[in-house]
């Protein structure tokens, strides 16, 4: 082991490279535990009658009575309920675009085009939905350049795609998928990387084309990474986020993209019904736990081995 003299004359020890990297993510731990532990105690305000301002020991203890309020707006909830695991699920539904995607970038001999490829279908993620939203609202709006394209070859009636209520799922899924794509290829194009090369080889030799390498080599070899992403997808299905929907939120719409996440921002911010608002996310939390161990039991008896 190499050893340096101290600045008394003494030997100094190198430091183990495991302590070295525990020193590094000690920071992100502390930001971990800030953001996603911390705020677990505000549950406690689900469980009083409390208004803002007040101070939560001033508040009546209701237990569960919260809880049974949000039951007794069953009809609210189950709408809100249907929106949510309607766009989860076409959002796992379109999971295999990623891989079809990432593949085809792989195919791509051009390295510098690949790369402009690669850059370009990222960048959108990039991009902040109030931006997406302007570019929707300049392109599919009554007045947009879409519109203007059809009027100009003779057709009258179009689809105002931002107020369509009966296209509104699947006219959210594209904007999330086109937002996404190439970012979410990003994982599938490592995996590819890590791909042994010997394996391509040993296929041309035996005289496989390009279309069976991809068949037999590289679709295989992105089968468990899909699978994770599949099942971590699962998990997550009551998660679609909250800025796309609060930012194409309008009357037209909202009975069809009023997700989960903004019924409770509604619930806490627009009607100063903060209980309700805290036992919703209570209960949010609570499924997707449930979702991931289940996603985690699927996965040890399919594959054999855990997620968790």
């Amino acid at each position: 082991m190499r050893k340096t003299p101290g600045v008394s004359g003494g030997v100094r020890k190198k430091m183990p490279e495991g302590k070295k990297f525990f020193l590094a993510s000690i920071p992100f731990l502390i930001l971990v535990f800030a953001f996603a532990y911390v705020p677990l105690m505000g549950w406690a305000y689900a469980f009083f009658d409390y208004h803002p301002g007040m101070s939560l020991f001033d508040c009546d203890f209701v237990g569960l009575k919260t809880f049974a309020k949000i039951w007794a707006n069953k009809e609210e909830l189950f709408r809100v309920m249907r929106n949510t695991l309607a766009l989860s699920f076409f959002s796992i539904l379109g999971m295999p675009l990623a891989v079809i995607f990432a593949v085809m970038l792989n195919e791509i001999k051009s390295s510098k085009f690949r790369k402009l490829v690669q850059t370009t279908t990222t960048l959108p993620n990039f991009i902040s939905w109030i931006v997406v939203f302007t570019l929707a609202f300049a392109m599919f709006s009554t007045d947009g350049m879409v519109a203007g394209v059809f009027r100009a070859i003779g057709v009258d009636k179009v689809v105002n795609f931002l107020g369509d209520n009966k296209h509104a799922w699947l006219f959210q899924w594209s904007l999330a998928t086109w937002k996404c794509l190439g970012w979410s290829a990003i994982i599938y194009i490592a995996t590819i990387a890590g791909i042994d090369s010997e394996l391509y080889d040993a296929a041309h030799v035996d005289g496989a084309n390009r279309m069976q390498t991809i068949r037999h080599i590289t679709i295989p070899g992105l089968y468990s990474t899909f699978f994770v992403q599949m099942l971590l997808a699962i998990s997550n299905m009551l998660s679609n986020g909250f800025e796309q929907y609060f930012v194409f939120y309008n009357p037209l719409t909202a009975d069809k993209i009023e997700v989960l996440d903004y019924y409770v921002y509604k619930i806490g911010v627009l009607t100063n019904d903060y209980p309700q608002s805290i036992a919703l996310g209570m209960a949010k939390t609570v499924i997707s736990v449930i979702l991931l161990f289940s996603a985690n039991q699927l996965s040890k008896r399919v594959r054999g081995e855990s997620i968790v």
